[in-house]
């Protein structure tokens, strides 16, 4: 017997040492041909050694998620499938940090590695992994501008091949009939949506989110109105077309600018839109009739928070209006593991909060809350279609960045639609009212 001959078999029990369950739900595929795990079920391919050394290393999601980057793990076929069989047994069906290997199991693991050949040198990460620092003061000025470059700076080409031509980066609000959704209208979906009527429908769902944020905001003709996190400008000019306002968009991407203005510039609205790279800490020129913060949120942190929401009501005229959109944290007080694959790959430094959290901070301000409004499924279609896009277009995508960085939105993208398809995340609208001016509607018949 030679030392590759049955490989699988040894990686079936490695894998489930590091999941933490008795069997493993995938159908695992080693470098050498062999296989083993239940027939039929969805592939998991080791294509090299190197692949274990990355989980022996760091033992978790991390490890996988370096070896599914890098090449050395592959999840050929129904990537939904396969991440819902691995997320639904041992530690991986458990929100938060990973918990570690014991002694023995880690003892064992080292054995099948040397039996495997696999043991060595820890591999360097992926290059796609992010550079931001691990240590220090989260959330200054500095180190927020680098966590928002690593993940919206990638090329506005490459998002637009994901995002569609409204390159609107949040959830889409779906109509009842959605084509390809009604599983998920049930509660979780079981990964049945092949995507391909989500992608045809997916500018429509953009625009109705778009001005459903219009109606909530009240925008009427006249109105200057701020966007936090502004994108590439989708809001803003949406806003300005059909509503006749004047926005003020900011970032901290200057690629996402870049391609805003230029949006705006071909639209005939350069009057009426102003695209900026700054920190909505340092906006000068408030008073705004409106604010609308459409998955900025995410990026501030639960310390800053209370402070942002202070910001953005100093920013906000008597009676204005505020939309924050943004996702949430259903897992309890669980916290996510930063060392996991979405801060280390796709959002360094981001926090979610529980909507709890959120309404908390804005009411602390003084804000008066009109409505809240969960979209935690709209999300879960809007990324199908997304990783539908991305699978058509797959060796563009590769071309206009890199076959690491498009194996990071592919994993991230899935993943996600995961988590809001089981409750572990959502993504709530919250429309709040400053004190003063004009009295709020008696009902929400003004924008549903």
């Amino acid at each position: 017997m030679t030392r590759e001959k049955g490989a699988a078999a040894l990686l079936a029990k490695a894998l489930a040492i590091v999941l933490g369950t008795d069997e493993v739900p995938l159908r695992l595929r080693a470098w050498d041909g062999s296989e083993a795990g239940p027939p039929g079920a969805p592939v998991l391919e080791f294509r090299s050694r190197r692949a274990l050394r990355r989980i022996l290393w760091s033992p978790g999601q991390l490890g996988l998620s370096r070896a599914y980057v890098s090449g050395d793990v592959d999840a050929p076929g129904d990537i939904f499938a396969g991440f819902t069989a691995l997320s639904s047994v041992g530690k991986f069906s458990e929100p938060g940090p990973f918990s570690p290997l014991t002694p023995r199991e880690l003892v064992t693991l080292v054995t099948t590695a040397v039996r495997l050949g696999a043991l060595g040198p820890n591999p360097a990460p992926p290059p796609e992994e992010a550079r931001v620092a691990r240590k220090g003061r989260l959330h200054t000025r500095r180190r927020d501008a680098a966590a928002i470059s690593h993940h919206y700076d990638v090329g506005n080409d490459f998002y637009a091949l994901v995002l569609g031509p409204s390159m609107v980066y949040s959830c889409a609000v779906w109509g009842n009939g959605t084509p390809d959704g009604a599983a998920l209208h049930g509660g979780a979906a079981g990964g049945h949506a092949d995507g391909a009527g989500l992608v045809a429908g997916l500018e429509a769902a953009q625009a109705a989110k778009l001005d459903l944020v219009c109606r909530k905001l009240g925008l009427k003709l006249g109105m200057r109105v701020l966007d936090v996190g502004c994108g590439w400008g989708s809001f803003a000019l949406h806003a300005a077309e059909h509503y006749g306002v004047s926005v003020v968009g900011v970032t901290l991407s200057s690629e996402q600018a870049v391609r805003a203005r230029k949006r705006a510039a071909d639209a005939g609205l350069t009057e009426n839109i102003d695209i900026r790279v700054q920190d909505y800490r340092d906006i000068p020129d408030g008073p705004f009739d409106a604010i609308s913060s459409i998955g900025m949120s995410e990026h501030v942190g639960r310390e800053q928070m209370p402070h942002y929401v202070q910001v953005l009501h100093g920013l906000l005229r008597p009676g204005g209006r505020l939309l924050n959109h943004a996702i949430s944290w259903n897992a309890g007080p669980t916290k996510p593991d930063p060392d996991s694959f979405i801060p280390r790959y796709v959002f360094p430094d981001g926090e979610m909060i529980s909507l709890g959290e959120m309404v908390s901070a804005l009411e602390g301000c003084g804000f008066e809350v009109l409505d809240v409004e969960a979209l935690r499924l709209h999300y879960a279609l809007t990324l199908r279609a997304w990783v539908r896009r991305l699978e058509e277009n797959w060796d563009e995508a590769v071309r206009l960045t890199s076959l690491g960085r498009a194996r990071v939105w592919r994993l991230y993208m899935a993943s996600s639609a995961l988590g809001f398809e089981t409750g572990l995340t959502g993504v709530n609208q919250v429309l709040v009212q400053k004190a003063g001016g004009e009295a709020p509607p008696l009902r929400r018949t003004d924008w549903v």
